[in-house]
């Protein structure tokens, strides 16, 4: 399928979007949110559509799963992102040069932005509110997984965006193709950048075959390191919500590391992971001492395949350790670059575990399920960015700008 065309009319589109009021912007996100609620059956009916064709065994049946209180956090999302300042035409830098030139460094958008995602159609209005706030078009390659519920958002939108003037083109849906993917990733000239979010195998393909800038997003192997100095009762609540909120989201638990002269509270640490029915993946030490304590159903020797396994489930890794210094080598090799976190009382050793660490985001008695966007206060967000250059972490409307150089002069000339 020649998506050529396609391409053309969302550059095209995308010229109208700088020039709206971000007082209009922001009547169209209160719209959408509005049809989100109003409108929320014919969403649901398509995601039932989708979840049918989908065991619900599958870790990522509860990505793909849509639910009215879903919805109504969905469209909160984007009521908060109409409420934030507008990202544009921020003059980040000035100075006025010798000559008299005058330099001004303005905020502006990409243009294009394209994302590629799996089976979360959330995903498709939190990318449209950000991508539409931040005056960029946007072109959405979702997964065959949720074709029917990204359709139907989009279309919602669409209504939404002609009942305003906008072209709708501003927001495009692709097909659910691995063809259309492969166009995508070669529109040179009319996307300016591809955010892929998802799993290992999707951010490794986008990164190998695109010709077009990409940001990589997403593939979260996040540990836990449960320190000598631990309070056992914040360790059970950190582990417990880190592991157990959603177990399939990027940000979930992994891999639990404890100090080998605490493993006496590991009984303690894991009894609240038994009402979720957690299986653990357990080295010798901590496998010697759950045996007998934790379900035998449940309880599994770990392999070297149990660490650096971003597991999507109700599964999770131990590995015991004898310091601080191997805990943060078993991250060195084992973690994503996305979230890790340390539980200790002791300042100094917490300070040198944010110190070292090598991730977009490092906690200090906290769970890492706060690596969100919504939750550091920036609305929503497009993707959790793992990489140095350019944006890291939670990605949200300053991220997806850019900016130009404005120069005013009174007819200088250069020697």
């Amino acid at each position: 399928m020649e998506l050529i065309e396609t391409f053309k009319r969302v550059k095209t589109a995308s010229k109208t979007l700088a020039q709206l009021s971000d007082d209009m912007r922001n009547d169209i996100l209160n719209a959408v949110a509005d049809a989100i609620i109003d409108l929320q059956e014919r969403i649901l009916v398509a995601n039932e559509k989708d979840l049918a064709k989908m065991d619900p065994k599958n870790p990522l049946y509860d990505r793909l799963q849509l639910t009215p209180k879903r919805l109504t956090d969905i469209a909160s999302d984007m009521r908060n992102v109409a409420s934030l300042p507008s990202p544009l035409g921020h003059i980040t830098k000035e100075k006025t040069l010798p000559n008299g030139l005058r330099l001004h460094r303005v905020s502006v958008p990409f243009g294009v932005i394209g994302m590629i995602y799996e089976a979360r159609p959330n995903v498709t209005f939190d990318v449209f509110s950000l991508c539409f706030k931040s005056g960029n078009a946007c072109v959405l390659k979702g997964g065959s997984d949720a074709d029917l519920s990204n359709q139907a958002s989009v279309e919602l939108i669409h209504e939404v965006l002609e009942q305003f003037g906008i072209d709708p083109d501003v927001v495009t849906l692709l097909p659910a193709t691995h063809e259309a993917t492969g166009e995508m990733l070669n529109a040179v000239g009319y996307i300016d950048l591809c955010i892929p979010r998802g799993g290992r195998r999707l951010i490794d393909f986008v990164r190998n075959t695109a010709r077009i800038p990409v940001i990589e997003t997403g593939a979260g192997v996040v540990n836990t390191y449960f320190d000598v100095e631990g309070d056992l009762e914040m360790g059970k609540a950190i582990i417990c919500n880190a592991k157990t909120r959603r177990v399939s989201v990027c940000n979930a638990l992994d891999c639990l590391i404890i100090h080998e002269k605490r493993l006496g509270d590991l009984i303690e640490l894991t009894k609240p992971l038994l009402d979720h029915k957690v299986m653990l993946y357990a080295d010798g030490p901590a496998y010697q001492l759950l045996e007998g304590h934790y379900p035998d159903i449940l309880l599994q020797p770990a392999t070297d395949e149990s660490f650096g396994t971003e597991f999507m489930d109700y599964k999770m890794a131990i590995r015991t350790v004898t310091s601080l210094d191997e805990a943060l080598a078993h991250i060195d090799q084992h973690g994503s670059g996305h979230s890790e976190a340390i539980i200790t009382q002791n300042e100094q050793t917490a300070r040198k575990f944010q110190a070292h660490v090598d991730a977009a985001c490092v906690y200090w008695n906290a769970p890492t399920s706060f690596t969100d966007g919504a939750q550091f206060g920036l609305g929503a967000e497009i993707g959790i960015s793992t990489q140095k250059l350019g944006p890291r972490g939670p990605m949200a409307l300053e991220e997806i700008t850019t900016y130009k150089w404005i120069i005013e002069g009174e007819g200088q000339i250069r020697s």
